[in-house]
């Protein structure tokens, strides 16, 4: 039953602002039991007349046994969708679909493990944090975002971790800079042995990067538009290297949005790279 997406009519129970971002807690028993670190979800928007027949994925940022299950959403208004599900009340009901995606693999022994969030993407990372806390595991956060309100869960953070390295890029919060310029002392001074990370794909490559330098393996939960969320649509492909060496063009939503750092090819988002399997270059790139 884990991990098996399920279509449910969720009954909203709080709303609230988080800073620059929205937070929904919704009524959703069979997504909140299925639930994994990772997972997202796909929320209908618009209402039952509505021209918006396209979903929108949506981070969990938490799960709670109240009311036999609930998920807070956590996302940022970007479009006519999000600022829809911004005006929602508690009492409003949402069709919801998940969870979806493959969620974070998890350590099988205790393990230091930095966790890196920038913007909205870090709300993904305290259910992860929870998961690796009671495996024994260490966490310490690397949070950033462009100024003070777009830094997620600061306060939640330094509860629950080690440490707590804040960044903003306007120097309002924290250290002046970006997570990734962060990144390397908090890896050295935590002897971290793996990383995790949910941030823009910018971020997430200069993260990975980072993580190679040090030669320690990195787990990268993707931002990619998703628009049915089930990997139907191929919207949200994204050019990956298989255990084979082979590059093959793959669904975030289906097949991540987890991948390991070093297999996405970052460089070559947004296109179909010419030697990825079914292109026209039709060769493989080959893993070192």
């Amino acid at each position: 039953m884990a991990g098996t997406p399920v279509q449910v009519t969720g009954t909203v129970l709080t709303t609230r602002r988080v800073d620059a971002y929205h937070a929904l807690t919704v009524v959703a028993p069979g997504i909140a039991e299925r639930y994994r670190p990772g997972h997202f979800v796909s929320v209908a928007v618009g209402g039952a007349y509505t021209s918006m027949v396209t979903r929108r994925a949506l981070s969990i940022h938490d799960v709670k046994s109240d009311y036999g299950g609930t998920v807070e959403l956590v996302f940022t208004t970007r479009g006519p969708g999000t600022a829809w599900l911004a005006e929602r009340r508690a009492r409003d009901t949402l069709d919801l679909v998940g969870p979806l995606g493959r969620p974070f693999p998890l350590p099988r022994d205790p393990v230091n493990c930095v966790l890196v969030g920038a913007e909205y993407g870090s709300a993904v990372l305290f259910p992860l944090a929870d998961a690796l806390l009671a495996r024994g595991c260490r966490v310490d956060f690397v949070l950033g975002g462009a100024g003070a309100e777009r830094v997620f869960g600061a306060m939640r953070a330094r509860r629950m971790a080690e440490t707590t390295t804040l960044t903003t890029e306007d120097g309002s919060l924290g250290l002046r800079g970006k997570v990734t310029d962060a990144l390397p002392s908090v890896i050295t001074d935590t002897m971290a042995d793996v990383v995790y990370a949910c941030a823009p794909m910018e971020t997430l490559r200069a993260v990975t990067a980072v993580a190679m330098e040090f030669d320690i393996p990195v787990q990268v939960a993707v931002e990619e538009s998703m628009a049915c969320g089930i990997g139907v649509c191929m919207t949200c492909v994204l050019p990956v290297i298989g255990d084979d060496g082979s590059t093959r063009m793959v669904r975030a939503c289906a097949e991540g949005p987890v991948f390991r750092g070093e297999r996405v090819r970052f460089e070559d988002v947004g296109t179909i790279p010419f030697d990825a399997l079914g292109a026209p270059g039709g060769g493989a790139r080959h893993v070192s």
